[in-house]
């Protein structure tokens, strides 16, 4: 494990199996807390309760859908790196996603490596701007 230091992340999915997949793989590249939503309404809220570094969040959810949860939380958060996940099929979606203030995006099904590599990214920029 690199030497980046303890960080929070907040997994938002609909899927138990992908939360869960996704909470396995940031706890082993050093996330430190993890919490979880399974839609746009539970995320704005964790987001506005617990401040997480990262955010993973899936597009098409119930209730209250990533794009909509996205805009809250960088109105509320802007600090805050958020990677939002898409289904094969929605690319227009995933640029909207960019344009909106999302830090990046990742299609499912969701490659390990490429969570490991855009959440370690994602952590030493918030490092970078934190400096103390």
């Amino acid at each position: 494990m690199e030497e980046t230091g303890q960080y929070s992340v907040l997994i938002c999915d609909d899927s138990p199996m992908v939360r869960k997949h996704l909470r396995e793989t940031v706890t082993l590249i050093g996330a430190g807390s993890v919490y979880e939503a399974k839609n746009g309404c539970e995320a704005v809220e964790v987001c506005r309760q617990h401040r997480p570094q990262i955010v993973i969040m899936d597009i098409i959810m119930p209730v209250k859908d990533g794009i909509q949860a996205l805009k809250e939380i960088v109105r509320m958060a802007p600090e805050t790196k958020v990677i939002m996940v898409s289904s094969a099929g929605t690319d227009i979606h995933l640029k909207k996603t960019i344009l909106l203030g999302a830090f990046d995006t990742i299609q499912k099904p969701i490659s390990e490596i490429i969570i490991r590599d855009i959440v370690t990214r994602a952590m030493l920029e918030t490092a970078g701007s934190t400096t103390s």
